[in-house]
């Protein structure tokens, strides 16, 4: 990346708020540079190879993974952020971290988790993606976590209820959960990743649903955002109307990413240009500039109550999240109630819900449920 070609409200490494903890620089690699190969090389993030969006590792080889999708998030707010001068660098530092902190089988175990520690303030998977970079990679011999730049955790912590904030501050003032107590929005780079996020997950999501069988391209007729593209490639190439299958669907969904990429460059570029921010910092105190243009945030927003209504709530993916639920819960009783039978890294803990959590959260899908195999004897999932 070319440092000089930045824009001036670009986060630039050279003017990095810097690490907790601090180091020589390692030319010729940047600081944001620096995270993202951290990254790249954590145990957490090889772990996501085998963590789910929607469907269960054991359901299938082709679905989307915590770690496809990250990739996918990555090359998105790439694309964006090279349109619009900004650090290519951070988005993608911050799009191979943002779900470090995530549980197995998805939203699924979040709520279980979160149910198991109500009392000890619930678990949020952002949160723990912090904590994860913060505290719980095990890989340098002076630190724990990865020692990560302000900006690339900034960028990670994209949702942080008060109360959890209020904590992040008295332990770090100037750290990441200040935002949150004031009011203020990370940096660009954050919120096109928050931005690219959603817009992979909507169109991976429908090539899954349509893979699994459990969505069909008719049902996608009452998606005008779909459905536009769908027209268009079928004017392109009309031989595809006698056989619709899947390069109809791949086409479709790359243009409408194609398009989504477009229109968040040109909606961010004029916001941009409205506010004039004088440099990064100066970002940090207006409305968030990276958006869709209203256009397309209606569509977009058609199109996720599709996916909640035709595939989130479709009655297959609910019974799986059921059982999901029940592992992660009858895990987390059965380490409470025996704490030795997690590594010792994690029982030997004066806060022991917590230790329990996140030994279960850094859990793939199916450790997780050879796990509860072993400790109850019981299997919720064909083989």
């Amino acid at each position: 990346m070319n440092l000089a070609a930045l824009a001036p409200w670009a986060s630039d490494p050279r003017r990095s708020r810097g690490r907790r903890i601090s180091e020589t620089l390692a030319p010729p690699r940047n600081e944001h540079q620096r995270d993202r190969d951290r990254i790249v090389h954590s145990t957490a993030f090889r772990r996501l190879v085998y963590k789910t969006q929607v469907f269960i590792n054991h359901e299938g080889d082709l679905f989307r993974t915590r770690l496809t999708h990250s990739l996918e998030v990555a090359q998105l707010g790439r694309s964006a952020a090279r349109a619009l001068d900004l650090n290519e660098d951070l988005v993608e530092a911050i799009a191979l971290a943002h779900d470090l902190g995530h549980t197995p089988f998805g939203h699924a175990g979040q709520e279980a988790l979160h149910e198991c520690m109500r009392e000890q303030g619930g678990f949020e998977h952002n949160l723990q993606s912090l904590r994860v970079v913060d505290a719980l990679e095990a890989r340098y011999p002076t630190f724990d976590g990865l020692n990560l730049t302000f900006e690339t955790r900034e960028g990670i912590l994209k949702h942080c209820p008060r109360r959890h904030a209020e904590q992040l501050v008295q332990a770090e003032p100037e750290g990441p959960g200040r935002r949150f107590l004031q009011g203020t929005q990370p940096s660009l780079e954050a919120q096109l990743v928050n931005l690219a996020d959603e817009m992979a997950y909507n169109a991976h999501d429908i090539d899954d649903g349509v893979r699994s069988g459990l969505i069909t391209l008719p049902q996608m007729e009452s998606v005008p955002l779909f459905v536009r593209w769908r027209d268009e490639v079928l004017a392109d190439h009309p031989g595809l109307s006698e056989r619709p299958g899947r390069r109809l669907l791949f086409e479709t969904l790359r243009r409408m990413l194609s398009a989504q990429v477009g229109d968040l460059v040109a909606a961010t570029g004029q916001a941009i240009a409205d506010h004039a921010p004088a440099d990064e910092q100066a970002v940090r105190g207006l409305p968030p500039l990276a958006c869709f243009s209203a256009g397309h945030r209606a569509q977009s927003a058609q199109l996720k109550r599709f996916l909640f209504r035709e595939l989130y709530r479709h009655p297959q993916v609910v019974q799986t999240t059921t059982l999901a639920r029940v592992v992660v819960t009858e895990l987390f009783a059965a380490y409470v109630k025996a704490p030795g039978e997690m590594p010792a890294d994690f029982s030997a803990t004066t806060d022991l819900p917590r230790a329990v959590a996140d030994y279960i959260a850094g859990m793939t899908d199916r450790f997780a449920l050879r796990e509860h195999h072993r400790l109850t004897g019981r299997r919720l999932f064909a083989e």
